[in-house]
């Protein structure tokens, strides 16, 4: 496919609000990007259009290699892993953590059919990736919350979808349990079996190495994008927040101060 998403000229109204307005943006093969803004500025009805629950008002969104209207989005959705924090809520929470990740296979909030001896090993495979395989057997509703995030990923995966959406999946974690996660999302990005990934936040300190592009969406705009390294500097997120800010690169991770104070904006 040429392209893993283009968006052409996409507006889309609610009622006689614009939330995203004249929205151009492609993702081609091979690339993972970064989706930084801040809250209410488009992130999520651009997810929701790029899944297919959404239609543009005005212009063209090609997902996968097919455009909306020659394809039955039913489908496409199959191809696609989300994960949001709000997913936590309604798995079920006495649901064993094997049971959790199989049935994403079946895109399932509980699993309604019996699993085989594969489903389990592609379970623990999938668990042992992202670093969660000793959570096996372990009630969902025991783990923490940045346990249960690696848990929703390894169900993403159990679909072996093409694109995987990360929404904002740091959301709640403390510092230790934040860069266990993102360890384990840097793996699997740099995994050779590893889906084309999307990882939506608005802390620059959560964008690991492996997302080399970056898109800035700011009032429902593309503010910018491009490689990470040129998207997050200094000038561009100066104007991008609109206040003065400075960007330092730490191991290969942009970490973002304001004007001359040496704390991070968090």
């Amino acid at each position: 496919m040429n392209s893993i998403i283009e968006i052409k000229d996409v507006t889309w109204r609610r009622d006689d609000k614009t939330i995203l307005e004249d929205v151009n943006w492609k993702v081609n093969p091979g690339e993972h990007w970064a989706v930084l803004g801040l809250n209410g500025s488009g992130k999520t009805t651009l997810l929701n259009m790029i899944n297919g629950y959404i239609w543009p008002t005005k212009g063209q969104v090609s997902v996968l290699g097919h455009r909306f209207g020659e394809v039955d989005l039913r489908d496409l959705r199959k191809s696609i892993g989300w994960v949001s924090s709000s997913l936590q809520e309604r798995i079920y929470a006495n649901e064993r953590t094997q049971h959790v990740v199989i049935s994403g296979k079946h895109a399932s909030i509980g699993l309604y059919e019996k699993p085989t001896e594969d489903d389990y090993a592609q379970a623990v495979m999938w668990m042992k990736q992202l670093g969660c395989a000793h959570l096996y057997d372990r009630v969902y509703q025991g783990c923490s919350q940045g346990e249960k995030q690696k848990i929703l990923i390894a169900r993403a995966l159990m679909a072996s979808p093409k694109l995987l959406v990360l929404d904002e999946a740091c959301n709640g974690l403390d510092f230790i349990s934040r860069e266990a996660l993102l360890k384990s999302i840097q793996e699997l990005a740099v995994s050779p079996d590893a889906p084309h990934i999307l990882f939506v936040t608005h802390h620059i300190e959560e964008i690991v190495p492996d997302f080399t592009h970056t898109v800035l969406i700011r009032r429902g705009t593309v503010f910018a994008s491009g490689r990470t390294s040129d998207v997050l500097s200094s000038s561009v997120l100066s104007d991008f927040f609109e206040t003065p800010v400075e960007v330092n690169w730490r191991n290969n991770r942009a970490w973002l101060t304001a004007g001359n104070d040496s704390s991070n904006i968090e």
